[in-house]
């Protein structure tokens, strides 16, 4: 191999026939993360829908359809996200089928060794019946909770997406963290790819729920990570952005790409 292309091993599953997995974390006999970053129950959460109440979100389109009408979509309308279509769309992306343990579930999406390593935070800019501001989503409580205010979020959001303006602009502005040490506790230092393996999943719902209620989405995998971690509120080592898209609604004539 080149050695101008050494991060080509990343893609590889090689690292695994290298790695003595008697020595993580989880064969030493250690404690598992839990499955949910801990929130301070002194601040106010929010009861999302529930599936009776965003079931009527959803529009009659087969799933080939859905599938076929993905599309990564920059503007969206002035209309706002209703609050069941974030509770879908939080559900579709994130939502716990079965919780197994204090530090295992199964969801909507798969993970290697269903260690789902994400945590969802939502800038809600035009979302009814929630005031702007930042929370974040607990999926075993099926609740959002309030962390803090965003004077300037779609400035705030467009610099830290490197100028994007259209991710400051999206009615609800979904940024996925990662806690690594869920996924590390397990495989060591074969964590790493499939951490980003299981952020496309999470994306690749967030996508076809969009579809099936009008809305529009946009992966960015280009940001300031310093910057988009400290909007976050998160401290970039033992939790950092990975991966974030605006969602909006659709337009009646999309800018499709």
């Amino acid at each position: 191999m080149s050695d101008k292309t050494p991060g080509r091993d990343f893609l590889k599953d090689s690292l695994r026939k290298q790695i003595d997995f008697s020595q993580t974390d989880q064969n030493k006999g250690l404690p598992a993360p839990p499955l949910q970053k801990p929130f301070d129950p002194n601040l106010y959460r929010i009861a999302l829908s529930t599936d009776k109440e965003w079931k009527e979100c959803i529009k009659d389109l087969g799933l080939d359809k859905i599938i076929a009408s993905r599309k990564s979509r920059r503007k969206y309308s002035d209309e706002p996200l209703q609050f069941q279509e974030l509770s879908f769309l939080l559900w579709a992306t994130q939502g716990i089928r079965k919780k197994n343990s204090e530090s295992a579930s199964l969801r909507n999406v798969p993970s290697a060794g269903a260690r789902h390593s994400f945590e969802t935070y939502i800038f809600a800019r035009n979302v009814q019946g929630l005031d702007p501001a930042l929370y974040r989503f607990l999926p075993l409580e099926n609740e959002l909770v309030l962390l803090k205010t965003v004077p300037n979020m779609s400035k705030d959001l467009a610099r830290a997406a490197f100028g994007q303006k259209f991710v400051g602009l999206g009615a609800a502005i979904f940024v996925w963290s990662c806690i690594p040490y869920r996924m590390e506790w397990r495989y060591g230092p074969a964590a790493y790819r499939v951490i980003l393996m299981d952020a496309g999943h999470v994306c690749q719902n967030l996508y076809l729920a969009c579809e099936a209620i009008g809305a529009a989405t946009c992966a960015v995998a280009a940001y300031d990570q310093e910057a988009m971690d400290e909007l976050t509120g998160l401290d970039g080592q033992d939790e950092f952005v990975v991966y974030t898209a605006p969602v909006g609604k659709a337009l009646t004539i999309p800018d499709l790409i």
